[in-house]
């Protein structure tokens, strides 16, 4: 009977009963296993009574209230469910609907004249649901309905009418084809920055790039991390995703600085600059001595900012204050998070986050925690006011994009979770599951799963919340990009969950509502005007395929694995129209590294083949796509004058025709790697390992001048140019 429980349980809080592995095998998921995701998700499974307590929950909370808590629908198809007692339906229900725009509707009609799709005894009373037929004209866009029953009965909805498909600029529909280039901003090198990459490295790459011809400039994640531990730098494990890394912030720029004699001075010192020249030179970002340098010069900038702006209320301290009110109690908690956890920290360094920091501040509502930011306002805004510049810079670096002439301009990139330790999942604890993570079933590269240790969203909770924890996030990611690239895309239809505890193999799927999650991002993409795509490398389920098809969500094409199942690379006329194309990812070997099979060896030190079968038929494989690639440079016109044979080596004129290949392709976004254009051979990140490589640390070989100032990189613009006159 507990089985037969948990499993109605189970399907109703979306877990999944089987899946197709990656061999095409239907897998069942145990018992065991869902019991420990239902745990995480916080429901009571000790014994089959909770359990079927749980159950009768769930389903008596579908007849409670007139109206659900939140109702997506598209353009025209404006149908909201309702919920009346069968023995009321004589009486009239009044709806008013208050559009986001200020503006309102409103109407009647009789509850016996709606068209029924339910009816059930509930509590012995039987209740009936009905669908309420609202204007088809409604715009767009987050509305409140509210609807009155003559018995007096009130209900609220939140209204979601989502745009028919998701932003596309005007050189794409129009039917242009465009390209860009691809950097990791931490990565770049200049004369100017302090260590890494920064916003004004950022400008710089944006200028030369829109010069040559691109319409945009593809970034790693830039989401905050976590000032007080730099030693923790992973784009994709995040603190928040609302908000910006601060160590990106390009000090000199500031207004503060040039205003600040007592910071110039301090830049200026013997060992300042020494220590400057050295970061600068290391082949790795080191993260910890950046912020060393950063973070000081930063608080002695706040003190003056203080001093000059806040006290004098000067219109740098109004924008200021405008920035705090925008960002609201998101900025509010964020700041406060990393107050807390510098001084936490700093008293502890062993206090690794938020869940083992001292109990009265494990919550952003504890009574102690509201105490604790009374004392420490100050630091709290100086956290604020870090968010504040690096927003400011981020937006300058699109209008400099924009004001170049780039079509699109900043293509960002958004982490599919965040860290369990970090603000995002302080802040909204309600909707996160800390006893999971995310992650993957087996595979042929890793076949005992993938547990990469993000606490997953409850699908429940974010339907709970109308949405608004994914609308906030997405906002928050479009404020200054023309372009946003969703890491895993298929997260949006299905996450893999681990519960704590439970090996990898021992997860399941949890479903989450796909079309409602695709309406909220269509319509955040229309309302900030910026294009999506939809990382959708590896198993992709067909209701995802359907689901970017119709709502204008373009597809993340990989040379390297666009190949057909004999081997051979797709022609440049295969590639889909709605996608972008490139080479390689973060995740994956530079072209020259690929080539010259160098991941293989890296792997092979690392120890990371599962067992010598799989090592040697990667190493086979490897040979085989060589040629195969030759194969298919050749059918395009574009065969190489060396190499002329898989045993060939890597040379300038075999990664123009590559990347070329691409220029060449029906795509309509194609993008170069930077790193490809100087032929670097080591990786950004090598899956599956933590400090047994440099992974989100590796500098560019060559300043940013250097990269876009070589012969070969100019003659592959030129050439870009020509294949792809956007």
């Amino acid at each position: 009977m507990l089985d037969s429980l948990l499993d109605q349980l189970a399907r109703l809080r979306g877990i999944g009963d089987r899946y197709h592995d990656y061999r095409g095998e239907l897998k069942t998921v145990g018992a065991a296993s869902k019991t420990a995701i239902l745990a995480a998700m916080g429901c009571r499974v000790s014994d089959a009574e909770a359990v079927a307590g749980e159950i009768r929950q769930i389903e008596a909370g579908r007849w409670q209230g007139l109206l659900p808590g939140v109702c997506v629908v598209r353009p025209g198809a404006s149908g909201v469910s309702v919920v009346v007692p069968a023995d009321a339906l004589e009486g009239e229900l009044r709806w008013s609907l208050r559009l986001d725009d200020g503006s309102a509707r409103s109407g009647a009609c009789r509850a016996a004249d709606l068209g029924e799709t339910e009816r059930q005894d509930v509590d012995g009373r039987s209740m009936t649901r009905r669908v309420l037929a609202l204007p088809e004209d409604l715009p767009s866009g987050y509305h409140q309905l509210e609807l009155t029953a003559s018995d007096g009965d009130r209900g609220g909805c939140s209204l979601i009418v989502a745009a028919n498909h998701c932003h596309e600029p005007d050189a794409l529909t129009g039917g242009g084809r465009l390209w860009g280039v691809a950097v990791q901003l931490y990565t770049l090198r200049s004369e100017a920055n302090w260590g890494m990459g920064d916003f004004a490295d950022l400008e710089s790459v944006l200028r030369r790039a829109a010069a040559s011809g691109a319409a945009f400039v593809g970034l790693n994640p830039l989401h905050a991390l976590f000032p007080s531990n730099p030693h923790h730098f992973s784009p994709y494990s995040p603190s928040s995703r609302h908000f910006l890394n601060v160590l990106y912030i390009a000090v000199p720029q500031l207004p503060e600085f040039g205003e600040c004699a007592e910071a110039q001075a301090m830049v200026a010192r013997p060992e300042f600059v020494a220590e400057l020249e050295r970061v600068r030179a290391t082949p790795t970002v080191d993260y910890p001595a950046v912020s060393r340098l950063k973070l000081p010069v930063l608080r002695l900038l706040f003190r003056h900012f203080r001093d000059e702006h806040l006290a004098r209320d000067s219109a740098r301290a109004r924008a200021f204050r405008e920035f705090r009110a925008e960002r609201g109690a998101p900025l509010r908690l964020h700041a406060l998070h990393d107050a807390l956890d510098e001084q936490l920290r700093g008293e502890d360094p062993e206090r690794w986050g938020w869940p083992v920091w001292p109990e009265q501040y494990r919550r952003p509502d504890d009574p102690a925690v509201a105490e604790w930011e009374r004392r420490n306002a100050e630091l709290v805004d100086f956290h604020a006011w870090l968010q504040w510049l690096a927003d400011a810079q981020l937006a300058e670096a699109q209008r400099v994009a924009l004001g170049a002439g780039m079509a699109i301009g900043l293509y960002g990139d958004y982490a599919v979770g965040v860290n369990p330790s970090g603000s995002e999942t302080w802040s909204d604890q309600q909707v996160y599951c800390n006893g999971a993570g995310v992650g993957a079933p087996p595979d042929a590269l890793a076949l005992k799963g993938q547990d990469w240790g993000i606490p997953p969203q409850d699908p429940h909770e974010l339907r709970a919340a109308a949405y608004r924890p994914f609308r906030n996030l997405i906002a928050a990611n479009m404020r200054h990009f023309g372009a946003l690239r969703l890491d895993h895309v298929m997260a949006l239809f299905r996450q893999w969950w681990v519960p704590v505890g439970l090996d990898a193999t021992e997860g399941g799927y949890v479903h989450y509502p796909l079309e409602d999650l695709m309406s909220v991002l269509a319509l955040e993409s229309t309302l900030n005007r910026c294009l999506v795509v939809g990382e959708d490398l590896g198993t992709v389920p067909e209701e995802m395929r359907h689901a970017m098809a119709a709502f204008s969500v373009y597809h993340y094409k990989v040379l390297l694995f666009e190949k057909h199942g004999d081997g051979r690379f797709r022609s440049p006329e295969e590639y889909l129209r709605r996608s972008i194309a490139t080479i390689t990812t973060h995740d994956l070997p530079t072209l020259r590294g690929y080539w010259e099979g160098r991941d293989l060896e890296l792997r092979d030190r690392l120890q990371l083949y599962p067992n010598d079968e799989i090592r040697r038929h990667v190493r086979e494989e490897r040979v085989r796509d060589r040629a195969q690639l030759l194969a298919a440079l050749a059918a395009a016109g574009l065969a190489p004058a060396a190499p002329t044979s898989p045993d060939g080596p890597y040379t300038d004129a075999l990664a123009h025709a590559t990347q070329l290949y691409l220029g060449r392709s029906a795509a309509a976004l194609a993008v170069l790697q930077a790193e490809d254009l100087i032929g670097m051979t080591d990786p950004v990140n090598v899956p599956g390992t933590r400090d047994e490589h440099a992974n989100w640390q590796r500098k560019m070989t060559a300043t940013i001048d250097e990269i876009f100032t070589r012969d070969t990189a100019r003659a592959l613009f030129a050439d870009m140019r020509r294949a792809r006159p956007g």
